[in-house]
């Protein structure tokens, strides 16, 4: 696949994926493209039961249909009130949530410091770094009924570093994102709940599509050692594995998925 053209469906990707997780039940955030679809999708070929979990119901819609036994929750994330009615659907249905996997996030133009708007920065602020402690704040009680507790974050290496053009509240969202990251893995801990994150850096979206011209998808390409954007089925591979017993041991991590843009 070139560099500059969409990723292709989750389920196709992920239909050979290894890690079991069979009966367990699985929240994703975002669910409705990008990372989240592949995601969900990785999930339900593994046997889980997934939640997807997004403000677009015709997208989401179309994504739990796609997947055996999965279930579409309309949830705004930067909302308590529809937070905690996502969260009281899955009781009733469940009693337990086992994964959490909060990756809603994004953002919408590229400004800088001096040209963002303090509305925008609070409506980036809420999608990425609010909404992540609401969902961890209202769905740690199902979790803590879990023998095999998970929560994945979706980071950014915009978090990491300040290498290159993104948007300030997205890049401070995100940090806040591995730092909260690590507070919950160590608040977590002693019951048994094991908290990471994943940080990307230049995956084929379509929301990349719209941001960057030709021209800019292409330098970005240039300067990732392995040569190419990440496909989204490529997030969703880490984020299972570190949702998986395989990964019981690792907490409080940020997983630097990159292509070798950045190296520590």
């Amino acid at each position: 696949m070139g560099i500059l053209e969409p990723g292709h469906n989750g389920a196709e990707a992920m239909g050979n994926i290894r890690f079991a997780f069979d009966e367990r039940v699985v929240v994703v955030t975002g669910a409705a493209s990008g990372i989240g679809k592949a995601t969900a999708h990785a999930f339900g070929a593994a046997g889980a039961h997934v939640y997807v979990l997004d403000v677009d119901s015709d997208a989401g819609s179309e994504v739990g249909a796609e997947i055996d036994g999965a279930r579409f929750l309309h949830c705004d994330v930067t909302s308590p009130e529809s937070v905690s009615d996502a969260m009281a659907t899955i009781d009733s249905d469940h009693g337990v949530l086992d994964i959490l996997v909060n990756n809603a996030g994004g953002f919408w133009v590229q400004r800088s410091t001096a040209e963002l708007p303090r509305e925008e920065w609070q409506r980036v602020m809420d999608l990425n770094l609010n909404a992540v402690f609401l969902m961890a704040q209202q769905a740690v009680p199902l979790i803590q009924r879990s023998n095999q507790g998970r929560i994945v974050n979706v980071g950014s290496l915009a978090g990491q570093v300040a290498s290159y053009k993104t948007s300030p509240a997205y890049a401070s969202a995100k940090a806040g994102v591995h730092s909260l990251t690590r507070v919950l893995a160590t608040e977590l801990a002693d019951s048994g709940i094991t908290v990471n994150a994943v940080a990307p850096s230049a995956v084929m979206t379509e929301r990349i599509l719209q941001l960057r011209d030709e021209a800019e998808r292409r330098a970005t390409a240039q300067s990732i050692p392995l040569g190419r954007y990440q496909e989204t089925e490529e997030v969703a591979s880490w984020i299972l594995f570190l949702a998986s017993d395989e990964a019981g041991f690792a907490t409080g991590q940020t997983l630097a998925v990159n292509g070798g843009r950045h190296m520590v």
